[in-house]
């Protein structure tokens, strides 16, 4: 009966492993694809997508210095305006939806408790629904650079950050800001000097996914920023075009591949910090 159980265990763990191995292909396939095309000339790419760059197909790093250099905006301010606006967006965001989700936690009152909902209810609402009328609101309050953009990122980040920050607080014992109050502490002083320390695992895990979101992100930057003045990677690749339209796909996919590399590493590096801090706000909350 024993050696029936540990068969039946060892063939789920078979074919579970089987299904997953299929599902992480079908998920590299696309990265793989761009990676192999960013190598090839640009007439091979339509016709011979999935085969490997050799021979006629070479183009070697000429793909990557013809989308670099395209047209008559520099890709090093692209590169910068993202990261200005990752930076900012990510700082802002874990700030200020730490002190908001310690606040309603601790506070527990009916506002802050409507307040907590509405911030969750704001994850299930389409982008599409609002993007007209932010990107007017954005012109008329002047959120439409690279130093004020981080603002409206914050509102769209807002809802998974205080939901995850919130779980996490609630598994803080209250003795300890007690005691810090007790010392003479104020609440700021509180936040900074005891909570925010704890709130590491969780800080690290939101700042992950808050910057692969924002360095990804194509369509709040290209409806809020002034795009002849301010570019992100990703409206920088929208405009390889040439006359009549034309593409250069091999320029095309040198960039996307240039643009997703960073963001890879970063995640294959930091995953771990995902995993620690959704356990810690999703479980203990």
């Amino acid at each position: 009966m024993k050696n029936n159980t540990l068969a039946a265990e060892r063939r789920n763990k078979t074919i579970l492993s089987v299904v997953l191995g299929i599902i992480s292909v079908i998920y590299v396939l696309p990265v793989f694809t761009v990676l192999l095309n960013s190598f090839k000339l640009n007439t091979f790419v339509k016709t011979n997508t999935f085969a490997l760059p050799t021979g006629e197909m070479w183009a070697g790093f000429s793909n990557f210095i013809k989308g670099m250099t395209f047209g008559n905006y520099p890709f090093y301010k692209s590169v910068l305006y993202s990261v200005i606006i990752t930076v900012l967006s990510t700082a802002l965001i874990l700030i200020c939806t730490s002190m908001a989700a310690w606040y309603i936690t601790r506070v527990n009152s009916a506002f802050c408790k409507t307040l907590y909902f509405l911030c969750v209810f704001s994850m299930v609402v389409p982008f599409q629904m609002v993007m007209f009328t932010l990107s007017k609101t954005a012109d008329t309050l002047k959120l439409n650079t690279p130093w004020t953009i981080p603002v409206v990122y914050l509102g769209f980040g807002a809802g998974l950050a205080i939901f995850m920050f919130a779980g996490f607080v609630k598994s803080i014992p209250l003795e300890i800001e007690e005691a810090a109050a007790i010392d003479g502490c104020g609440p700021v002083r509180t936040f900074f000097s005891v909570v925010l320390p704890m709130l590491k695992p969780t800080m690290i895990s939101v700042g992950i996914l808050e910057i692969m979101w924002v360095w990804n992100d194509y369509l709040l930057p290209v409806l809020v920023l002034d795009i002849n003045e301010y570019r992100t990677i990703t409206i920088h690749v929208q405009y390889l075009k040439g006359s009549y339209g034309t593409v250069d796909l091999g320029a095309t996919m040198a960039l996307i591949l240039l643009s997703i590399v960073p963001v890879i590493v970063f995640y294959l590096t930091c995953q771990k910090h995902i995993i620690k801090g959704v356990a810690a706000g999703a479980v203990k909350g």
